[in-house]
């Protein structure tokens, strides 16, 4: 996109309450400090002001949020151009020229503009993807963080019922489940499950769809016959209250990741790459899509393997000054993507032969798992790079038989 014809340059930092804008016209040398109020109407009204001044030309934004309520609030409109910037960018960059660190709002403004003005060549500018894999990537990154908020459930009603009532904790070898939670709900004390009879509790695990008859006999069994660890009344009346409202959180937790679960696959199916996607090792329903979006529909966006590992913050970082070299992992990257990489390579251990193999050898070599499996993942995503750049799918046969004409060590290992 040509960057010399805007009409206006802009920096704008923002805040919770308002923002700080820094405006330089084309045509002038003035740079106009203003601020405008963090609400729909006064953004709105700020950017219909401005599409009136420029007669509909473009204008340059340069704002450090690449996501959130300014960003969402102004990519409506095709007039402005977003250069998203890291907030590190701006920090360092104020800290260059100001080593007593002293800031301000109108400050980091000015700073904005004056990265538009002079290093405008270093910056890239925002393109949003479509709708679809904007609400894709929404849906997504808030599955991971509820499948995070169950752990954190799980483990604090695991902590609870270890205190007056363990014996639960081994009639159920799964716990983020909807059986579990409405147990500790329906029988929230060992007593209430021992004082129901064996044909109830069997009809409790029917309806919620367990329908192995021994593994019902068996644990109805074990409830039958569990000696209570305390009959503290201090103890169990309060645990019980606890458990009972942590097993409803959970349960309304695991009916929202299911709703999820439903979108994100209606949205998955509707995507023209996702049969790529969804024919990588171990990827399944839930890598997948989460691979689709890091590497995106652009394919022009990554001109290399590198940039994306880059990007990603696969790829390690080398320092060197005078006779020091030290390379260790990006501090500064989207972390989303790089666990969704990391998790992959990890479950592709399972699925592909040479996944292991090569994980394998690099333990041998004295890598820590970790370091073995980002090794495994700066692997993988050359291959899936050069399937995305093709459109055509991995295929474990053909690479296995592209590895043996190159006489990769790892094919003697396969042989083993």
């Amino acid at each position: 996109m040509p960057t010399e014809n805007y009409a206006a340059l802009i920096g704008v930092d923002w805040s919770d309450k308002h923002h700080d804008v820094a405006l330089q016209a084309a045509n002038s040398d003035e740079v106009e400090l203003s601020v405008v109020t963090h609400t729909p109407e006064t953004i709105h009204a700020w950017v219909a002001q401005l599409r009136q001044r420029f007669e509909g030309q473009r204008v340059a934004l340069c704002t450090e949020q690449k996501q959130g309520a300014l960003i969402y609030a102004l990519c409506q409109y095709d007039f402005i151009v977003l250069y998203p910037v890291n907030p590190q960018t701006v920090a360092k960059y104020r800290r260059a020229f100001t080593p007593s660190r002293a800031k301000d709002d109108p400050t980091d403004a000015c700073i904005l503009l004056e990265l538009l003005l002079k290093h405008r060549d270093k910056l890239t500018a925002w393109q949003p993807g479509s709708s679809q894999i904007r609400e894709l990537q929404k849906l997504v990154e808030w599955r991971r963080k509820f499948v995070d908020d169950g752990v954190r459930l799980t483990n604090r009603i695991t902590d609870v019922l270890k205190g007056y009532y363990p014996q639960v904790l081994d009639w159920f070898t799964d716990k983020n489940t909807l059986v579990f939670c409405d147990f500790l709900t329906q029988y929230p004390t060992l007593k209430a499950a021992q004082q129901e009879a064996s044909d109830q509790l069997n009809q409790f695990f029917l309806e919620h769809r367990c329908r192995y008859k021994k593994t019902n006999a068996k644990r109805i069994e074990k409830i039958k016959v569990a000696t209570p660890l305390t009959n503290d009344v201090g103890v169990i009346e309060p645990s019980q209250t606890i458990v009972k409202a942590l097993a409803l959180q959970l349960r309304t937790l695991l009916l929202s990741i299911g709703q999820f679960n439903e979108r994100i696959e209606q949205l998955f199916a509707q995507m023209p790459d996702a049969d790529l996607f969804a024919a990588l090792p171990g990827a399944g329903e839930h890598l997948a899509p989460r691979l689709l979006l890091a590497f995106g529909e652009e394919r022009s966006r990554f001109t290399s393997a590198q940039d994306l590992m880059q990007y990603a913050g696969i790829a390690p970082v080398t320092e060197r000054s005078g006779k020091k070299d030290w390379v260790h992992w990006r501090w500064s990257c989207p972390k989303f993507l790089r666990q969704s990489f990391v998790e992959w390579a990890e479950q592709s251990r399972q699925h592909s032969f040479w996944a292991q193999a090569f994980y394998q050898a690099q333990k041998r070599k004295g890598k820590t798992h970790q370091q073995a499996i980002r090794a495994l993942a700066f692997k993988w995503i050359r291959i899936v790079w050069r399937c995305w750049q093709d459109k055509k799918p991995y295929d474990e046969a053909k690479y296995l038989l592209a590895l043996k004409k190159k006489g990769s060590p790892l094919v003697a290992q396969l042989a083993l």
